[in-house]
């Protein structure tokens, strides 16, 4: 399944930390705060894991969200949708 990962994470440490934790999930950042990719159930549940035992839920937000390939290739994406440095060829083979 296609996976957003999306967050707004207060402390820096925790914040490097996941970012990591998401790349070597194998998932694209295309934002800062933004990280696109496949993953497997077990995969996006492992990460869920990863990720809850870093953030703090009083003050952090983590938004994980699956989507079908045909739901991504509906997605409307508006002016500077994506950090053009940051997007890879992979990413934008998702869209096609």
């Amino acid at each position: 399944m296609i996976i957003w990962v999306m967050y707004d994470i207060k402390k820096d440490k925790a914040r490097s930390k996941i970012a990591k934790i998401c790349k070597q999930s194998g998932l694209y950042r295309v934002q800062y705060s933004v990280f696109l990719g496949q993953l497997s159930a077990n995969s996006k549940d492992s990460l869920w894991i990863q990720i809850e035992e870093l953030i703090d839920e009083e003050t952090d937000s983590v938004y994980i969200f699956p989507m079908s390939k045909n739901e991504l290739q509906d997605t409307i994406l508006l002016g500077q949708a994506f950090d053009k440095d940051m997007v890879t060829d992979e990413v934008k083979a998702l869209f096609f």
